[in-house]
């Protein structure tokens, strides 16, 4: 039978972490501890484990429940064309000057399951851009990859992404995109083909291209300000002169170490340019 409420500790928490580096790699402790503690809970409670001995000994030895851990611990909310003006502003600031380019690469860095991905490339495709574009999607979790190669999401949300859509300034018919089957839309392969997978860890990895427009949207909120820091300079070195970077409503650059290296775009949105 489960016990409501099973306890987590702080120490609990960190043997946890200590254990993923030396089992597996991976290196979640420069985490918000609050948003980790908050999130094993949650999966223990789910999974029904009686103790924390219990949860501790399954994500030791059982490598499948790993990674249902990582996907857990890793998950974040997203939607398409969530936040309308800042995907107006994508499309009216941003990507006119991305279409002087030759070649146009993106990155979109914690991708999750992919709903930003084709929200980017539905943008660059009604821009006439998407043929010389690249996307390069990231995320450190497997497992959301391969829904976004997939490229199906739910037909229940395709009502409120078609609002977000066309309050941003789209123009189609957003079923255009689209292909239903029974309760999922699936993408125009047109779309996907342009995206680049690969996993990648803001934590330890390092630059692997330079680009025109890097976003990282609500995902650092979950670090702690040194990863921030971290994070940051990875992507401002990772980006050309002029390039911009995108983070989320709750991000910003101010008393960073690199806010002096970029001036916002519009002072509306969560858009900076590269100007140093």
């Amino acid at each position: 039978m489960f016990v409501e409420g099973v306890s987590l500790s702080d120490e609990n928490v960190e043997l946890i972490l200590r254990d993923l580096i030396d089992l597996y790699g991976y290196d979640f402790t420069n985490y918000s501890r609050a948003s980790i503690k908050r999130r094993i809970l949650r999966l223990m409670s789910n999974d029904r484990f009686l103790s924390f001995a219990e949860f501790r000994y399954r994500l030791k030895n059982d490598p499948e429940y790993f990674k249902r851990f990582v996907e857990q611990i890793t998950v974040n909310v997203t939607e398409m064309f969530r936040d309308v003006q800042f995907y107006k502003t994508l499309r009216e600031v941003v990507l006119p000057v991305l279409a002087t380019k030759p070649i146009i690469r993106i990155w979109h860095a914690g991708c999750s399951t992919g709903e930003e991905v084709y929200s980017m490339a539905i943008l660059l495709a009604e821009t006439n851009l998407l043929d010389k574009s690249l996307l390069y999607a990231t995320d450190i979790n497997p497992a959301v990859l391969e829904k976004v190669r997939a490229g199906i999401f739910p037909l229940a949300q395709m009502k409120q992404y078609s609002e977000n859509y066309i309050a941003s300034g789209g123009k189609k018919d957003f079923s255009s995109y689209y292909t239903a089957q029974y309760n999922a839309a699936k993408f125009d392969e047109t779309l996907g083909k342009k995206i680049v997978l690969a996993t990648h860890n803001l934590v330890s990895d390092g630059s692997f291209n330079e680009f025109q427009l890097i976003l990282c949207r609500n995902v650092m909120i979950y670090f702690d300000k040194p990863l921030q820091d971290r994070a940051l300079r990875l992507f401002y070195e990772s980006l050309e002169m002029l390039g911009y970077l995108a983070l989320g409503s709750k991000e910003t650059l101010k008393f960073t170490d690199i806010s002096a290296m970029f001036r916002q775009v519009e002072n509306r949105e969560k858009i900076w340019k590269k100007v140093m």
